[in-house]
């Protein structure tokens, strides 16, 4: 329960800060509502939580909170893709009609759960007696519902999976075995409450076991809608590490060409505050010292060829270019080299940028072990 909650959390907090950067979203307003709908539920089920509720509002105020918050948090879930339909008007009539629809649920259910004796309301699903017809009511009126919405859910996340590329596709897939998971265990609850209600009794096993489905499932939705975006938090954080140690890595070899060109050293747009800031950030320092770093080599560079022919050897090694870049450096401070004109080195690097950075990568490190 507490891997459930803790799952049902991230996601919310992943999704409030997707709201938070564009609040008039509204199908990712109904997901946040619906995942935070969903989290509150579980501490109500919680005995600490319960017993709490229970103490301050009335026995079986919890058990009835957590239904009616599993009911309203489905309906948020189909609100979701009811306002993703490429007929917004005919997609916001419909979730009008199912509020009308999921609101008549709620009242019957607490209709039915104020009408019995508090001690009759006692206990959990696997220990009520079914054989009152307002207690049977109860979960099978909640549990019908939340099979219509979640198969429901569960359809239109197929569809959506289908016309999705990865990794979204993935993404769906797992969201839409998720929700046909729980939509199975909520059917599967209906027909042991009718079973029950005529007093035919259910082995403890087959009803833990369902309780263990719908753990695994809501488990594996949560992780479902929030894959694409965890995926490409990680996708960046990887490139954020890379940028950090290449710009280290990098620092010989700028050290260099900046004492060499100190007036190729780029400062922030303004000295106001947000702009120093900003020059701070990793991206931002890695761009700015790859930029810094050409310069000063083209500036340079007249210096480094191999001969009269203004052409450099590309099979050059990187010890070899970093001692050339030494004596030039050297030289340049001295005063001893005249100006020529500059040549695009930098560019015969490498055939890409990537492979170009590397080899500036490859130099500054044969810089930094011969200083």
């Amino acid at each position: 329960m507490e891997l459930l909650l803790l799952g049902l959390v991230a996601a919310l907090a992943w999704k409030i800060y997707q709201l938070w950067r564009n609040p008039h979203d509204a199908p990712l307003r109904s997901v946040t509502l619906c995942l935070a709908c969903a989290a509150l539920s579980y501490p109500v089920a919680m005995p600490g939580g319960a017993s709490g509720i229970d103490t301050v509002a009335g026995h079986g105020v919890a058990k009835l909170l957590q239904n009616v918050l599993l009911v309203v948090a489905v309906y948020f879930l189909m609100c979701f893709y009811l306002y993703s339909a490429a007929d917004e008007q005919r997609g916001r009539g419909r979730a009008h009609k199912e509020a009308v629809v999921v609101v008549v649920v709620a009242v019957a259910i607490s209709v039915a759960a104020v009408t019995v004796p508090h001690e009759v309301f006692a206990g959990s699903f696997s220990t009520a007696d079914m054989t009152i017809p307002q207690i049977a009511f109860f979960y099978a009126g909640a549990g019908l519902y939340l099979m219509y919405a979640l198969g429901m859910a569960c359809l239109w996340t197929r569809r959506y999976a289908r016309m999705s590329r990865p990794p979204h596709s993935t993404g769906l897939w797992m969201a839409a075995v998720g929700l046909g998971t729980m939509a199975t265990a909520c059917a599967i609850r209906a027909v042991i409450v009718a079973v029950r209600w005529v007093n035919v009794d259910v082995p403890k096993p087959l009803m833990a076991s369902v309780a263990l489905l719908l753990v695994v499932s809501i488990m594996l939705f949560a992780a479902g809608i929030t894959y694409s975006g965890a995926r490409a938090r990680i996708i960046s954080l990887r490139l954020w590490l890379q940028h950090r140690r290449d710009h280290r890595r990098l620092g010989p070899l700028w050290e260099l060409l900046a004492e060499t060109y100190p007036e190729n050293v780029l400062r922030p747009a303004s000295g106001a505050a947000r702009d120093r800031w900003r020059a701070r950030g990793v991206h931002r320092r890695y761009h700015r010292r790859i930029v810094e770093i050409r310069d000063g080599l083209l500036h340079i560079s007249p210096h480094l060829l191999d001969g009269g022919d203004g052409t450099l050897n590309t099979s050059t090694s990187s010890a070899e270019l970093a001692a050339r870049l030494r004596r030039a450096s050297t030289r340049t401070g001295e005063g001893s080299l005249t100006p020529r004109r500059a040549v695009p080195l930098a560019m015969a690097l490498g055939s890409d940028r990537k492979a170009d950075v590397r080899q500036l990568v490859a130099i500054s490190d044969a810089l930094g072990k011969g200083s």
